[in-house]
């Protein structure tokens, strides 16, 4: 009697040991611990560290560039795009993007297309991720042109009055080439892969144009300046010498082949003209006069234009 109540005794000890874990996970549950969600991971970040992000099934993959093979990490500026190398309907599924600099994604295992551009300059390099995380570099090959234009005597322009064109350094076949960056603004940086490079400098809005090819060198800031050989012309139409200008009048301006190049209306008539002979045309309701003119680079000058018989044209002059 003594072994059944002692073998009863372990039955009810082991059953009360086993059923302390239970109980204590159902309070568990009851404290709301057990429904407890946590949010989703994206399939792509910007890193904050450099510790990889975990994902079951996936890898954790770390991209960084470089200008040159033997240059530094590019710490910001960077725009990171990673694609499926299958096309869909013509094109390459994006499957990530990120910012900055070197960046974290988690991507599943397979090969992807990453693109990395920095400014102008860009790379484009297979890479393939497993379950394991790893590290992957690109090296843009890229540097720095910083533009600048003076006039004779290294005068600054307003760079209000101030623009450049980027294009490609190779000409198509009929003469043509392709335009990479327009309207740049002096001593601005563009970032560019290496190589060399056409770029036009405007001066004004008429014909002062200056044409340069440049070359990029990679992990270097290229600094150019060109040399215009220009002025800035006011002409106005006056009735004597110093007089005031006489208002609503057409102008149009010449070259010296004759062929228009400029027109405009109103009582002064302000551009940027490169050196050289000119004509100038002004019409005052029914009356026609012109006056010829030189442009010298770097001398502003104001022209005058006199409203008298000597200067008037007949307006049929030149007609058939």
């Amino acid at each position: 009697m003594f072994e059944g109540r002692l073998r009863l005794f372990l039955v009810w000890l082991c059953a009360a040991l086993f059923m302390g874990p239970v109980s204590l996970a159902v309070a568990q549950e009851k404290d709301g611990v057990g429904d407890l969600k946590l949010p989703g991971i994206s399939s792509y970040a910007t890193p904050k560290s450099e510790t990889p992000l975990a994902l079951g099934g996936g890898g954790a993959i770390t991209l960084s560039a470089q200008l040159t093979d033997k240059g530094t990490d590019i710490t910001r500026g960077l725009v990171w795009r990673v694609f499926k190398p299958e096309a869909v309907n013509g094109k390459l599924p994006m499957v990530a993007s990120a910012h900055g600099g070197s960046a974290v994604f988690q991507l599943e295992p397979g090969s992807y297309l990453v693109h990395a551009s920095y400014g102008r300059a860009g790379a484009t390099k297979r890479i393939t991720v497993g379950k394991d995380a790893k590290r992957e570099s690109l090296v843009l090959d890229a540097g720095g042109l910083k533009l600048d234009a003076v006039l004779s005597g290294g005068v600054r322009i307003p760079p209000k009055k101030l623009r450049f064109s980027i294009y490609e350094g190779t000409a198509e076949a009929n003469g043509d080439r392709a335009l990479i960056i327009p309207d740049v603004e002096p001593n601005s940086v563009v970032r560019l892969n290496a190589g060399i490079y056409h770029v036009v400098s405007t001066y004004g809005a008429v014909n002062a144009v200056i044409r340069s090819d440049i070359r990029v060198e990679a992990g270097k800031l290229t600094e150019a300046t060109v040399e215009h050989h220009a002025a800035e012309i006011t002409m106005k139409l006056v009735r004597e010498a110093g007089g005031e200008a006489i208002a609503d009048t057409s102008w149009s301006l010449l070259n010296e082949s004759g062929d228009p190049i400029k027109e405009t209306v109103g009582a002064f008539a302000s551009m940027v003209l490169a050196e050289g002979d000119y004509t100038i045309i002004a019409k005052n309701r029914d009356r026609i006069y012109q006056k010829d003119f030189t442009v010298v680079a770097g001398q502003n000058q104001e022209i005058e234009v006199l409203a008298t018989e000597a200067a008037a044209m007949d307006p049929e002059e030149g007609a058939d």
